[in-house]
């Protein structure tokens, strides 16, 4: 399959909010919604919550590990970073073969 642009218009503030969260995740913003595509098509919904909470801003280990008890609430928490990564394989090498 071959890749796709996919482009939308948001708010220049409310899209470097979205980058400091990213990077503060330890993941830039086209990483983080080639996730969020990959895990909406294998949950058929929006498939988890990712948040900052005190204490984590500017800790990239400590955001992930709060994501990782949000991920285990929500019963999500056996994927890894590495699975994450494979789905995103998976996903572009589906996406070129159409």
């Amino acid at each position: 399959m071959t890749n796709t642009l996919i482009q939308f218009r948001t708010e220049e503030k409310s899209r470097q909010n979205a980058i400091r969260v990213c990077e503060q995740l330890g993941l830039d913003l086209p990483t983080y919604l080639r996730i969020c595509i990959a895990r909406m098509n294998q949950e058929k919904g929006i498939p988890f919550s990712m948040k900052l909470t005190q204490g984590t801003s500017g800790d990239p280990l400590a955001a992930m590990k709060q994501a990782s008890r949000i991920a285990e609430t929500n019963g999500i928490s056996e994927l890894s970073l590495e699975d994450i990564n494979v789905e995103i394989a998976a996903a572009r090498a589906n996406s070129r073969k159409s």
